[in-house]
């Protein structure tokens, strides 16, 4: 991976005048919105990291949580039923 810099190395980065060389305010203003997106990409990149860290151990989490059996979800579902059918029907089904 490539050095890492933050916004303070460019704008302390100083370069060579030349005859012919740019103009130093426009280099200068250009570095400033340079600084600016670099900066505002460094936070994004944490804040992201951070968020994927939340979700990975929210999924964690998830996946240690027992599920119900199928055969417990089978017994509550047809238990569920016969009450049903027994408020609707009573007495009548059982004949």
């Amino acid at each position: 991976m490539a050095n890492q810099l933050i916004g303070k190395d460019i704008l302390e980065k100083n370069f060579k005048t030349a005859m012919r060389g740019y103009n130093q305010e426009e280099v200068d203003e250009y570095l400033d919105v340079i600084i600016q997106d670099y900066e505002y990409f460094l936070e994004e990149i944490t804040r992201l990291q951070q968020e994927n860290d939340r979700l990975k151990k929210q999924s964690d989490h998830n996946r240690a949580r027992p599920n119900p059996s199928n055969h417990q979800v089978n017994y509550d579902i047809l238990k569920r039923l016969s009450n049903l059918e027994k408020a609707v029907f009573g007495n009548k089904y059982e004949e």
